[in-house]
């Protein structure tokens, strides 16, 4: 029994609400505003904004002479401006936008040649681990003993003669040092060290020796010894010829441009002694006695040949063309052609030098195959197809040279090469090399040259997979399109390796997917599931049959027919191991969600997706994480929120119990299903005026589905949600029965809700959550009925009833705010009318009629509750909890201003009490609360004085006592 008598009094003024005044605007309110400064000669700035273009001549004489001191701008438009720029993510993101289109303005067009890019691929693929050797004489002191320079640099123009002897003496051929045993690593250091050597060198006027370093760094590349790491090496070498080349160049361009300022007679000078000083460095490289360091290194300045005979670079590439020839092993001939079309490219445009080359390579072509007979009968030193994978790099950079923005040559080579005998090497480089629409064009002789191809080293798989990726990204042509893929499949199924023949279809995959119907593509998925079932070779082609499948769904138009074709899940079955499978069917369905259309309504359709979804559920168990339940529910949710069927709500409903029966194992698709099951029911609602039998049978179908499905879900939190949220729809829809029936489920939850939850690896307090939950179910309660087998305001008393039980902490306002918000409720339960409604639900206040029984049974209850606050503020008390106290306080007071009777002596001295406990803690508050408060007294005052004196008079008193103390 409540010890203190609650009496509610009636609302006796109007409820306002203060909106802000409304204006027109023709300007968005987040644009950044500025200043207008007007110069000294009545002529405007550019304008920074409109907001000051009415200032007085005063204020623009004043900014005038601040104008001029930060040129235009004021100070503090200034700063503001800065600021904003440097904080605005837009404004940041269009700066460094504009900033990167002037820098790609001023560099030069992006040239497709670069070699930069290609040496790390080449790099990284031609690696080895046997062990190297290296021969040369300039890592003996400095960079291996660690000791000084054994020769100093010589500054003296008279001793120059003597100096460059005693570096030739010094730097002889007898003093070669051989390093044997290195591994690639420190081979490659080695290398790094000698291009430091040769930089330092020459820094430090020691070019004789910078030029010995190369020479001796171009002799290594005529050693062949470990053949698969020979283009690597290449690379290394021709690195630090390039930095010599550089070197010598920039040297004799800086004598030619001559100092600044200088006269005329000067820099004519000056050209003619760069035109000697490159001359005799053509001489000196001539006359090094080995044909191979010699051409090499008059390539590597090759392009100083601008200061001897700029017009001549044709004529210049043709004759070191003509010395190649001199070179007996293939690879390194190939090797020392590549770099001749590497220094010929920049310099002119003309390709029949490098025609000239390939000619040359048709004629010593037959001598790579002799090398590959020799190592078929050793396959351990090396085997024929990576021998021939050697010359790749080579081949395909002439080749990408010779078609560079010229197609003169395209038709000539692919002739010599049909004449070829093994032709497989060639043909690879061109197919590698030449543009997809060329050989999308010549697509069925490029075939035919497949087929006729028997070359030792480069099987058919390898060029019929350079073939597919070529038409992959550019299509034959129609009328061509069948017959060749028809070829194409006859020869790829001629492939008896199971390794070879799925590598084919990868790559040929994409074609058929974005170039033919969905009968091909069925038939195509069909001879694939055929062939890798024969000896189960597709436990060992997972990857590949995953990619194959990867690549038809992102390169096919319309998923949706993809997943109704014969072949399509049967498909499916080639994934035995578990978790493989698994991963496909998320992949597909990923696919789906993202690419399919809006909705469907295809039954077939659908149970591919069932099918689909069901291995997923399957897979989840409690050993699953977390994240992956995750992933997995929102792909199931996906396609269940894409099934659609329109009007006949009745297979919708059929659908999500046929999904219920499936999904199993997942909360999330649960929880949609639920919240699908609610929509379905107020979308009823909303296509009828009023419900008739068997529309409210319908929805009364949709709430026993949530009612049943609920409780499957593990998380209680998630439970009382779902509760509220279909107790408020039954509601809506008049199943009053229903509703009871959810709001007593999820009030009857509370109690099993935990203390705190797992969020993110950290505990998490649910304190917030069941405040604002309940707050929730109060504000809805207000407008349900009573049933009349459960008695007054049954729902309420059960509601504080779990309240009273939970175990909150000892210093939490949790319960006291749950009370407050009670308050609210049966106050408003105690008016005559309440102030909202569901149409056609007769709430208490028509049910009962503001009787006096009814009434008095609300008084009852707000003072039991009001006795709950007291005891839950002398906890806080207790716990030293004197700020959340005294807030709490304050909430309770206001309450009783507004709805209790002032003039019963024991709430208006209640009230009081209340006011002195918050007064008392004025200084752990806001400093504006305390005199809010009187404010809000005194406004109360005003408004019942004319509707209610008796009540007024009330208030004035406690107005006044609240003063005095």
């Amino acid at each position: 029994m409540a010890s203190l008598e609650w009496i509610c009094v009636p609302r006796c003024y109007e409820v306002t609400k203060n909106h802000l005044q409304g204006y027109e605007t023709y300007e968005h309110p987040l644009k950044q505003q500025t200043v207008t400064v007007v110069d000294s000669k009545g002529t405007r700035a550019p304008s920074l904004g409109s907001n000051a273009s009415s200032r007085s001549s005063s204020l623009s004489l004043l900014t005038e002479s601040i104008s001029q001191t930060f040129e235009g701008t004021d100070p503090l438009s200034q700063f503001a401006r800065q600021e904003l720029e440097f904080n605005d993510p837009l404004t940041q993101l269009s700066s460094e936008y504009e900033l990167k289109s002037k820098r790609r303005e001023k560099q030069p067009p992006e040239d497709t040649l670069n070699w930069s890019t290609r040496r790390l691929g080449i790099l990284n693929r031609f690696t080895t681990n046997e062990k190297l050797s290296l021969s040369t004489s300039f890592l003996c002191t400095s960079s291996i003993e660690g000791g000084g320079e054994s020769i100093k640099a010589q500054t003296v123009v008279a001793d120059k003669v003597k100096y460059r002897l005693e570096q030739l003496d010094h730097f002889d051929d007898g003093s070669m040092r051989h390093m044997m045993d290195l591994t690639q690593q420190e081979y490659i250091q080695r290398f790094e060290q000698l291009k430091q050597e040769l930089v330092q060198s020459w820094h430090s006027d020691q070019r004789v020796k910078a030029l010995k370093i190369a020479i001796q760094c171009a002799k290594m590349l005529a050693d062949t010894t470990v053949l698969q790491f020979y283009p690597s090496q290449f690379v290394l070498i021709t690195d630090i010829l390039d930095a010599f080349g550089k070197l010598v160049y920039e040297r004799l361009r800086t004598k030619a441009v001559g100092a600044p300022g200088a006269s005329a007679l000067m820099l004519e000078r000056e050209r003619e002694s760069a035109h000697d000083t490159c001359q005799n460095w053509f001489y000196k490289i001539a006359s090094i006695r080995e044909l191979l360091p010699r051409v090499y290194l008059e390539m590597a300045i090759f392009k100083c040949y601008e200061f001897l005979a700029p017009d001549e670079y044709d004529s210049l590439l043709q004759r070191l063309t003509y010395q190649l020839r001199g070179i007996a092993d293939p690879l390194v001939s190939s090797y020392a052609r590549c770099y001749l079309v590497r220094v010929g490219t920049p310099v002119t445009h003309n390709k029949a030098y490098i025609r000239e080359n390939f000619k040359d390579l048709f004629i010593i072509y037959p001598q790579i195959f002799r090398l590959v007979s020799r190592f078929n009968l050793h396959p351990e030193i090396i085997t024929a197809s990576t021998y021939l994978q050697l010359y790749a790099p080579a081949f395909d950079f002439m080749l990408q040279s010779l078609v560079h923005k010229c197609e003169l040559y395209t038709e000539d080579l692919l002739g010599d090469c049909r004449d070829l005998k093994y032709n497989g090497a060639i043909l690879m480089s061109i197919l590698n090399s030449y543009k997809p629409e060329f050989i999308a064009s010549n697509a069925l002789e490029f075939m035919e040259l497949i087929n006729n191809s028997n070359t030792p080293g480069i099987s058919k798989c390898q060029l019929l997979r350079a073939l597919g990726s070529c038409v992959s990204s550019c299509g034959p042509l129609q009328e061509q399109r069948v017959k060749f893929l028809n070829t194409a499949l006859q020869t790829i199924n001629t492939l008896t390796d199971p390794n070879d023949y799925i590598n084919c279809v990868e790559t040929w995959a994409p074609f058929v997917a974005q170039y033919f119907t969905i009968h091909e593509v069925n038939r195509f998925l069909g001879e694939l599931n055929s062939r890798m079932c024969l000896g189960k070779a597709y436990e060992k082609h997972y990857p590949q049959l995953q990619s194959i499948l990867t690549k038809i769904m992102q390169n096919y138009r319309t998923i949706e027919l993809l997943l109704i074709q014969e072949h399509f899940l049967p498909y499916l079955d080639l994934f035995h191991r578990e978790s493989v499978r698994v991963e496909v069917c998320k992949n597909i369905l990923s696919h789906y969600k993202q690419n399919s259309e809006e909705h469907t309504c295809d039954a077939v359709v659908i149970n591919a997706l069932m099918y689909l979804g069901k291995i997923l559920n399957d897979y989840v168990n409690a050993l699953t994480v977390e994240d992956e339940r995750r992933q997995i529910g929102q792909l199931i949710n996906g396609f269940i929120h894409k099934v659609h069927f329109g009007r006949d709500l009745e297979q919708q409903l059929s659908f999500y119990v046929e999904a219920r029966g499936t999904f199993s194992n997942l909360d999330a698709v649960y929880v949609t299903l639920v919240y699908a099951s609610c929509k379905l029911a107020m979308t009823t609602r909303q296509r009828v005026q009023q419900h008739n039998r068997k529309t409210m049978g319908f929805v009364k179908a949709c709430i026993a589905f949530c009612f049943i499905t609920i409780p499957s879900i593990q998380a209680v939190h998630q439970q009382m949600d779902l509760y509220l949220l279909c107790g408020q729809v039954a509601l809506i829809n008049l199943c009053l029965g229903q509703a009871d029936a959810c709001f007593e489920a999820a009030i009857s939850l509370v109690n099993e809700l935990p203390a705190t939850v797992d969020f993110e690896g950290k505990p998490r307090s649910m304190e917030s959550y069941l405040v604002s939950y309940l707050c929730n179910m109060l504000a809805t309660l207000v407008i349900v009925p009573d049933s009349p087998e459960q008695g007054v305001l049954y729902f309420l008393r059960l509601l504080l009833e779990v309240v009273a039980k939970y175990p909150f902490k000892a210093e939490s306002a949790a319960p006291t705010t749950i009370y407050l918000h009670a308050l609210d409720m049966l106050y408003v339960q105690s008016l005559d009318q309440f102030p909202y409604h569901i149409e056609d639900v007769v709430s208490n206040d028509a049910l009962y009629g503001h009787d006096q029984k009814f009434v008095t049974e609300v008084n009852s209850l707000c003072a039991q509750v009001v006795d709950g606050i007291l005891m839950q503020l002398k906890a806080l008390g207790l716990a030293q909890q004197q700020r959340t106290q005294a807030q709490l306080s304050l909430e309770l007071f206001l309450r009783i201003i507004r709805y209790a009777d002032l003039e019963r002596e024991p709430l208006c001295h209640l009230a009081l009490n209340l006011w002195l406990l918050a007064y008392k803690a004025e200084s752990q508050l806001d400093a504006k609360t305390i005199p809010q408060t009187l404010r809000f007294v005194e406004d109360l005052y005003r408004r019942v004085k004319e509707s209610s004196p008796a009540r007024a008079q009330c208030i004035a008193k406690l107005l006044l006592r609240m003063r005095n103390k």
